[in-house]
């Protein structure tokens, strides 16, 4: 038995191995190259790149399993390691007026981009996605979304992609519009940026672009979103479940359908809130789940059929157009209402 256990299991890790070795060299490219392109960050990179390099040199049917690994659970991992990067205690630095502005930011891009999503006629599962990509954490939030509402592969790749090209173009125009119009005012540039840009990542290199100052406190409404993952993969996950049919509910009703990765992500949240764990924690989880997730970007691109993108291109650049302005014009808004 144990023969045959370990033959199978070597002939998974050997189908896994070749799409995964090729997604890391791509994440590792890409990193280096973010080091002359920082304003697009390795996330961004890896997935630009991963997309011209599938489409136009690895097709290859035998890497499918790797590069589907290396998206699926290389995204699972890197949520859980978010855990341990964010504190409950981050909700008293950003304010009372800091947080009722995050939570209102949310509520108009997850229904802003729900409802157009709808209209333009995208799935269900890819309205959702879209949602929740720009109102919480991007790709990470989109991966830990996906298998609860039951999204397809091509579905979550295809909104990871268009969520990452509408941050890019956030990431280089958003900070000039807050210096243009908040000047020196740095909480309410940081607002600005971290409460609308989709990744960490973009967070980061938008920030960069003002001053090191505004990356620290833009990163404080940024972590007050992600700490909001676990209520939003939660909703979204009852909403989908309400709308199937009985007869696809039958025997499934009691299964506990919150993924593992979205507690883990909870309960490392909640240690790292009471417990003071040595500072390692952090900077190794912030480390390794950069690169997962760099790596996982890495793969979604090298399996997304961009002819197939393309095809549908018009309807996908409207959408992330009109969530982007919606996002953008709310954050103003809610800015200057709160006296942010």
């Amino acid at each position: 038995m144990n023969k045959i256990f370990n033959y199978e299991t070597w002939n998974e890790i050997r189908e896994v191995l070749p799409g995964l070795i090729l997604s890391v060299i791509v994440a590792i490219i890409s990193k280096v190259l973010a080091i002359w392109l920082p304003q697009l960050g390795g996330a961004t990179i890896a997935i630009l790149l991963g997309i011209v390099l599938g489409n136009l040199y690895f097709k290859q049917g035998f890497l499918a399993k790797g590069t589907k690994f290396s998206e699926s659970r290389l995204l699972e991992y890197s949520v859980v390691l978010l855990g341990f990067t964010v504190t409950f205690q981050t909700l008293g630095e950003v304010g009372i007026n800091g947080v009722a502005y995050i939570i209102l930011m949310m509520c108009t891009v997850i229904f802003t981009a729900y409802t157009v999503g709808k209209k333009l006629g995208f799935s269900e599962q890819m309205s959702l996605m879209m949602a929740g990509g720009n109102a919480v954490c991007g790709s990470s939030a989109i991966g830990a979304i996906a298998p609860v509402i039951h999204a397809k592969e091509d579905e979550k790749g295809q909104i990871i992609t268009l969520v990452n090209l509408q941050g890019t173009v956030m990431m280089l125009t958003l900070p000039f519009l807050g210096i243009a119009l908040f000047g020196s005012d740095l909480l309410s540039k940081s607002a600005l940026l971290g409460g609308t840009l989709q990744s960490v990542g973009q967070v980061v290199a938008g920030a960069s672009l003002v001053n090191a100052e505004t990356v620290q406190y833009a990163m404080l409404f940024k972590i007050t979103r992600i700490i909001f993952l676990v209520f939003v993969v939660y909703f979204f996950g009852r909403k989908v479940r309400k709308q199937t049919p009985d007869t696809e509910q039958t025997g499934k009703q009691k299964k506990f359908f919150i993924p593992w990765y979205v507690l883990a992500f909870l309960v490392f949240c909640i240690l790292n809130s009471f417990v003071d764990l040595p500072s390692v924690f952090d900077n190794a989880a912030h480390g390794i789940s950069t690169w997962f997730e760099t790596t996982a970007l890495a793969a979604i691109g090298l399996r997304l059929d961009f002819r197939r993108f393309i095809k549908e291109g018009p309807k996908f650049l409207l959408y992330g157009l009109s969530v982007g302005v919606v996002q953008t014009v709310a954050a103003l808004l809610f800015i200057t209402i709160l006296h942010i």
